[in-house]
């Protein structure tokens, strides 16, 4: 028995051997479908597939010389917001196994900008991903033209100067069904605006609904005092109602940015579009204030990361 026990132990120590070398050289390669990211610990192990679309506001509230910001200038705080949610898309796709992948991620305007290089620019930031195109060097690739492409965007649009206005009603009408909702996944749409809504080929009115909303618009019907929110509610202020379902879409809207001399301009311009989310039904919906894009990531981050 002693004879047979100390052969034993030799062989126990080179399976241990073995055992280790083995397990050193898998964990050298490391396959893209299992690369994690240690800030992503409360994605769902199932990693719901991802729809995110991003609506940019390119009127005159991007122009710093109409309306400078000393702290930063708000096309600035648009392209950090924008590189915020790209990176949070790619936080969500390296958490996934390359088998599960089905995402989207994409930017529309409306309307769009008569500028050609502006929309061949905007197209590359159209991304479908599938299981099987992708790769580490696919998500290198978004990181890279979300990093630089924004910012070209909006340097074009302010050097042409030709602000057309927003007609982010007509884009709701028209389009936000078939551009952002698509079945089995999570549509996420990120409007980045100053909560204003303008376009002079758009301005409807019903009773005391309409397509747009300006400060102009608010003084006008006297929505500037502290009884603005029981005059909203008598006199039915809001925007056009729009015959469309969005239960399976959720919305972030950011850089709302009231005129300072109304104290109220901020609570009416949310209460109108409370107001029309809930009309069309949108799943979840949260519409924040202008801020640094350092201060807003968090706030990004959770409301992609964390759904409730």
């Amino acid at each position: 028995m002693r004879k047979a026990f100390k052969l034993f132990i030799p062989i126990i120590l080179i399976i241990t051997v073995i055992t280790t070398i083995l397990n050193c050289k898998t964990e050298e390669k490391k396959p893209v479908e299992n690369i994690k990211n240690e800030d992503s610990q409360k994605i769902e192990p199932n990693s719901t597939n991802l729809n995110v679309s991003l609506l940019l506001d390119l009127s005159d509230r991007i122009n710093p010389t109409k309306y400078p910001n000393n702290a930063m200038e708000f096309f600035q705080r648009d392209v950090g917001y924008i590189k915020s949610v790209s990176e949070v898309f790619l936080e969500h796709l390296s958490a996934k196994k390359v088998r599960q992948a089905n995402e989207k991620i994409e930017l529309f305007f409306e309307p769009s900008p008569s500028n050609p290089e502006i929309n061949t620019l905007s197209n590359k930031l159209k991304y479908p991903i599938i299981k099987d195109n992708l790769s580490l060097d696919l998500l290198n690739d978004i990181e890279n033209t979300y990093s630089k492409n924004p910012i070209e965007i909006y340097e074009l649009a302010i050097k042409d100067d030709n602000y057309v206005g927003s007609d982010t009603w007509r884009f709701f009408k028209n389009k936000v069904s078939d551009y952002c909702l698509q079945e089995g996944h999570r549509n996420i749409l990120v409007i980045l605006t100053d909560g204003y809504i303008y376009h002079k080929d758009t301005q409807l009115k019903e009773g005391n609904r309409s397509s747009y909303l300006t400060p102009q618009e608010i003084r006008k019907n006297k929505l500037n005092s502290s009884n603005w929110g029981e005059k909203m509610v008598n006199e039915d202020y809001g925007f056009v109602k729009i015959d469309v379902d969005l239960s399976d879409l959720e919305i972030l809207v950011l850089g709302i940015n009231p005129d300072p001399k109304n104290v109220y301009e901020e609570d009416v311009i949310y209460e109108y579009w409370g107001k029309w989310f809930k009309e069309m039904n949108v799943k979840r919906f949260a519409i924040k204030q202008a801020d640094l894009p350092s201060n807003m990531d968090k706030i990004i981050r959770e409301f992609i990361l964390d759904p409730v």
